[in-house]
């Protein structure tokens, strides 16, 4: 049977894109510092940088629009051109443009965005900026050669998004989109900056010799060992106050690691959890980074893995605008993008209701006063359930 087409959208389905403004206005402001290809100045190329950029986060933000041909077919509406593309878009034209827009111009404005967001959190772990690193895949298309690679003795496509995410704003900060088979740690080593703090799982703890060489680059770390980690020496025991008993702390000192040579100095915390004891090391001292706050910065680590369920099953972005690797690229980044600009817009990432009740405010169903008293609503559950 012939699959049924779907209805073109209609100008009523598809109002209130406002958070375009937002990031138009920053996309122009990065643009007149880093400048763009020569190609978006020939005087024959009719679609602009900006109108494929707002067009294609149009399609993340909209609940009606998913698909590249359902966007060419918004462009035709009205108020889609005027606010959004300036003319209609052909497949051909929102295809090439994929290829013409670095991601680092995507990259910059996301960092400018993050940058608005405000400070939350544990004022004590506030004092450093701590940013916890992991990466997550989305499956690809079996046509996307790109992204190939062998898993478990099978091949697989898929594409990675290596995150930073910053503790102090609840965001993501650094991000870079690799095909699957990229290892994680080369990397987060490639995202090193000086000054930095890192909190990390067992698979960048793995190499001792990144300890050094994050603490000769003035960067802190909380990193989970493997449990078979080889001590070759044990320098100091620690002594455990109150407040790191009660964080499950049950051992911390100064060893050398590694089964060779003269080993790497750091300090390992053990923390009891209801299923195993983490071996947890760091190179911050006692007296700046209790126990207690090696602890809690570990367990701050699921937070990065409710960021990577918002954005596929939340924000759903479920579904490839672009094949390419650059097009893949450019929708990631948007996508965090939509998330910092949602952020910003509500004062938190948004529930599913929340985001719900935005979508029906884009699609003209509930107005802006619904949608500022269930905000309100929502700001007072957070407050109680934090002094809970």
């Amino acid at each position: 049977m012939a699959r049924a087409r779907r209805a073109p959208p209609k100008e009523g389905d598809l109002q209130h894109w406002k958070l375009l403004e937002t990031f138009q206005q920053v996309l122009a402001g990065v643009v007149a510092q880093q400048g763009l290809a020569p190609t978006w100045q020939d005087p024959q190329r009719l679609l602009t940088h900006g109108q494929y950029l707002s067009l294609a986060l149009f399609g993340l933000l909209n609940p009606v629009v998913q698909t590249m041909r359902g966007l060419c077919a918004a462009s035709q509406l009205g108020r889609v051109q005027d606010e959004i593309c300036g003319r209609s878009v052909s497949l051909g034209s929102f295809s090439e443009a994929q290829h013409l827009v670095e991601p680092a111009l995507l990259a910059a404005v996301f960092a400018e965005l993050s940058a608005q967001v405000p400070a939350t959190g544990d004022p004590r772990l506030a004092q450093r900026p701590w940013q916890i690193v992991d990466s997550t895949l989305w499956e690809a298309l079996p046509r996307m050669q790109w992204a190939l690679w062998r898993s478990q003795g099978r091949q697989q496509q898929a594409v990675r998004l290596h995150v930073g995410y910053h503790l102090r704003e609840q965001t993501v900060g650094q991000a870079t989109v690799t095909a699957g088979r990229r290892c994680e740690r080369a990397v987060w080593r490639e995202q090193w900056r000086a000054g930095d703090c890192y909190v990390g799982d067992r698979n960048y703890g793995e190499d001792y010799g990144i300890f050094e060489q994050l603490t000769q680059r003035g960067c802190a770390f909380v990193l989970r060992l493997r449990e078979n980690a080889v001590v070759r020496a044990v320098e100091q025991e620690l002594a455990l106050s109150a407040a790191d008993q009660a964080a499950q702390v049950q051992r911390q000192a100064w060893v050398r690691l590694g089964g060779r040579g003269p080993g790497v100095r750091v300090r390992v915390v053990w923390v009891q959890t209801p299923r195993e004891l983490l071996w947890l090391v760091t190179n911050v001292p006692e007296t700046e980074l209790p126990g207690e706050l090696v602890a809690q910065l570990y367990r701050c680590r699921w937070q990065v893995e409710l960021f990577f369920r918002w954005i596929k099953c939340i924000l759903g972005n479920r579904h490839w605008l672009a094949e390419s690797a650059a097009g893949v690229s450019q929708q990631l980044y948007l996508t965090l993008i939509a998330a910092v600009l949602l952020q910003l817009y509500t004062g938190r990432r948004p529930r599913r209701r929340t985001l719900e009740l935005i979508q029906w405010y884009q699609l003209g169903w509930a107005s802006a006063e619904e949608l500022q008293r269930h905000l309100a609503a929502e700001q007072r559950r957070v407050a109680v359930t934090i002094q809970s």
